[in-house]
């Protein structure tokens, strides 16, 4: 279970009794509750909530190596006192962080962090603040991760990022009770300097690509003409049939253009009579 994963993350010497005197102490406080009683009750009895555990130590000693809860616990006076813990999903949010990518490009990144409590026992006895220490720890690791990306992996591979992060986070905060469950890089801001320099890289990239489309066109239009000129040179009469669609196009638009069919032989004879000269 849980708690027992988080008492092997205990010191050694809290695994020992509370001594002779300690069992003296125990028992004389345990005398005065029943001395007070019903009085003392109102003030052993401590309710814990559901998404609540409680660590109690007895004597500067964590009681049954485990936390208590949820429901309704007994402290004893003067000699137990305890800390609630919250086992909800706590979501941190990392400020900026100024790092120098791989490529040596200056990039200013910020994340979220959502992790949660999952041994009360080792997130009281093994780090002061257990929350302090997850959002130090989630900044300085991701400068570490991202300081060995480039400015393109950074860009395109948020999601694999994170991953790394977060496996590198739950691996380091196992021994303080806390699992973290999703890390997000929300933003990525570069200089604006750099931020032109990208934006005119892939204008030109968009205009070459547009060049060789247009190229491309070209090409093949030259090749249709070329086709349909070797059909039209077999059929004279397709040319004909060609020449009077054109005119039926021209025709039907308007505009001031006069148009006069003249036919297609005039202009063979015409040729003829010149080479004859």
């Amino acid at each position: 279970s849980e708690e027992s994963r988080s008492s092997s993350h205990l010191p050694s010497d809290r695994q020992e009794g509370i001594g002779v005197c300690g069992w003296i102490l125990v028992s004389l406080s345990f005398l005065m509750v029943l001395i007070t009683f019903p009085i003392s009750i109102w003030a052993c009895i401590k309710v814990v909530r559901e998404y609540e555990r409680a660590v109690v130590f007895r004597l500067g000693r964590i009681l049954s190596k485990k936390a208590k809860g949820p429901g309704m616990i007994l402290v004893l006076p003067c000699t137990d006192i305890f800390i609630k813990v919250d086992l909800r999903t706590v979501t941190c949010k990392i400020p900026p962080q100024e790092l120098l990518t791989r490529d040596a490009v200056t990039a200013q990144v910020d994340g979220v962090v959502h992790y949660k409590i999952h041994s009360a026992v080792s997130a009281v006895a093994n780090v002061t603040d257990v929350h302090s220490a997850t959002l130090l720890l989630a900044q300085t690791t991701l400068r570490n991760v991202l300081g060995t990306q480039s400015l393109a992996q950074l860009l395109a591979g948020r999601e694999e990022i994170a991953h790394n992060i977060q496996a590198a986070l739950s691996s380091a905060t196992e021994q303080w009770g806390v699992k973290v469950t999703r890390v997000e890089i929300k933003d990525i801001r570069i200089p604006m300097a750099m931020q032109r320099a990208m934006a005119a890289e892939a204008e030109a990239a968009r205009e070459i690509g547009a060049k060789v489309v247009a190229a491309e066109g070209e090409m093949n239009a030259s090749k249709a003409l070329q086709q349909a000129s070797m059909v039209l040179a077999e059929s004279p009469a397709g040319l004909q049939l060609r020449y009077l669609q054109i005119l039926t196009t021209v025709a039907a638009q308007n505009n001031s253009t006069i148009v006069f069919p003249l036919p297609i032989n005039m202009f063979g004879s015409l040729g003829q009579k010149s080479t004859g000269g």
